[in-house]
């Protein structure tokens, strides 16, 4: 009798909870909100899908990388939220792997020093949000921000996946870099003359950023095609490590690499004058002056390519203003308003070199506590109280000044040692492992967090944009489970 008192016990409260949770996804329905309605759909399918942790993973991989950037474009309105679904899975894969070292001590074995620096960096994140807490709106959207898909890095870590799953989402990395070409052609064709036509009435649009493929744009304001840019390159980086080591065929490589770097040429990204040979240097270092004639070919390639795609750039600029612009006054006003004094693209105070020194002039020894710990989450974002305080200065306006801002010296520290942790791994896994796929990978990796670091001092996008953190955490979460993997054999 007790047990049937018991089952009806359960079912009542299963029924309650039930016609509770209709009534709460009820109201969300008719709010019509769409930044509520994308957490409470993803918040059902997370749920469902917590014993199908490769399926969260997917959906991230996915929506992250190929649907949430190409919204705008065609709902500018709701898109602009609904990257908070995407960012509540990534939240779930989190909150996954985190119980999981808890309940489960074996799974911490052979983790990597990196990663745990990463868990570190987001405790210290969260004792600074609270030590220095402005209001929540700032403080909320700024952890958001932050940590959106860091849940990629721990579970790729902690959780058991086999060697079979990872080969499947390496495969949908090169897949997401194939497609950016087309969608390149379609923004360059369709969205950049729509642009210029409105460049009177948004004054400082620039028609051609909207070329970003799938890392986001919109009609009237800025476009990810420097994310896109530096996605393209690892993954470049991926396919000559591996024909370097053999893993990939001259046919493949050779097929391969004009689609990856063919929307470079559509978009205007003139760091990648830095970031191609950057790429290059760090998988071939260490034969720089080893099989000379190679390196040579390599290097005129690469210079070929770098000229056509400034004259590209050149040929844009010069028909959006309608007078022909010289390659010497294009590079003058490139390195005025990134490196000396003009400030970025004219709007801001400070640019990519003076805003290190506004920050230290602000944040010096004078103030030592803003100095080494921040002045708070979000403070630097286009909305925090900062950014308000400095107006027109652009504070945020890179990943290190944001850090260097909102978390201080001993942030920025800690996040550097991630990449330079990472980079050690990286090293090792490369030197002593045999197997030549593994130390392909471990090789691109670091040509990766070269250009990771190069971007800290280049755009804020590490900690905003999720496609970029997508293949930030997943980069880094690889190489954890390819050190934990190698150490188990």
């Amino acid at each position: 009798m007790s047990v049937k008192l018991g089952d009806q016990g359960v079912f009542y409260f299963i029924a309650l909870v039930s016609v509770l949770m209709a009534i709460l996804f009820g109201l969300i329905a008719v709010t019509a909100n769409p930044i509520i309605i994308s957490l409470a759909v993803a918040l059902i399918v997370g749920t469902m899908l917590l014993a199908r942790v490769d399926w969260i993973i997917w959906a991230v991989f996915f929506m992250g990388l190929l649907v949430t950037g190409l919204l705008p474009l065609f709902f500018d309105h709701f898109a602009s939220k609904a990257a908070w679904g995407v960012s509540l899975l990534g939240f779930i894969l989190m909150l996954i792997a985190l119980v999981k070292i808890v309940t489960t001590p074996s799974a911490r074995k052979n983790t990597p020093a990196f990663v745990w620096i990463a868990l570190v960096f987001m405790a210290y994140v969260l004792i600074n949000m609270l030590a220095q807490w402005y209001s929540f709106a700032e403080t909320f959207s700024g952890f958001k921000r932050y940590f959106q898909v860091w849940g990629l890095l721990f579970v790729l870590c902690w959780m058991v996946f086999d060697k079979q799953q990872i080969h499947y989402w390496k495969i949908f990395f090169l897949f997401a870099a194939l497609v950016q070409l087309p969608f390149a052609i379609y923004e360059r064709i369709v969205y950049v003359p729509i642009r210029e036509g409105l460049m009177h009435s948004y004054p400082g649009l620039i028609p051609i950023d909207v070329v970003s493929g799938t890392f986001g744009a919109s009609l009237t304001g800025g476009g990810a095609s420097a994310e896109m840019a530096i996605f393209l390159i690892v993954t470049l980086a991926i396919l000559i490590a591996r024909w370097k080591e053999k893993v990939l065929s001259n046919n493949k490589f050779l097929l391969l690499v004009p689609i990856i770097l063919a929307p470079l040429l559509f978009s205007e990204v003139k760091a990648i004058v830095v970031m191609l040979p950057l790429m290059l240097f760090g998988i071939y270092r260490n034969d720089m002056f080893t099989q000379l004639h190679y390196r040579l070919i390599g290097f005129v390639a690469v210079a070929a390519f770098i000229v056509v795609a400034g004259y590209a750039y050149l040929f844009a600029i010069s028909q959006n203003q309608g007078n022909e612009i010289s390659m010497s006054r294009y590079i003058e006003d490139t390195l005025a308003y990134n490196l000396y004094d003009r400030g970025h693209y004219g709007k801001n105070t400070v640019n990519r070199t003076t805003e290190l020194s506004f920050w230290f002039e602000k944040q010096g020894l004078h103030d030592p506590i803003s100095f080494v710990f921040g002045n708070g989450l979000g403070s630097s974002h286009i909305s925090g109280h900062l950014s308000i305080r400095y107006l027109g200065y652009g504070i945020g306006l890179t990943t290190a000044s944001t850090l260097l801002w909102e978390m201080g010296l001993f942030g920025f520290g800690l996040f550097l040692a991630i990449l330079i942790l990472a980079w050690g791994c990286a090293v090792r896994l490369q030197r002593e492992s045999t197997i030549p796929e593994v130390k392909a990978d471990a090789l691109a990796m670091q040509s990766a967090l070269m250009l990771f670091a190069f971007y800290l001092f280049y755009r804020p996008g590490m900690l905003e944009i999720i496609g970029l953190q997508i293949l930030f955490t997943a980069m880094l979460g690889y190489l954890a489970w390819l050190y934990r993997w190698h150490s188990c054999k």
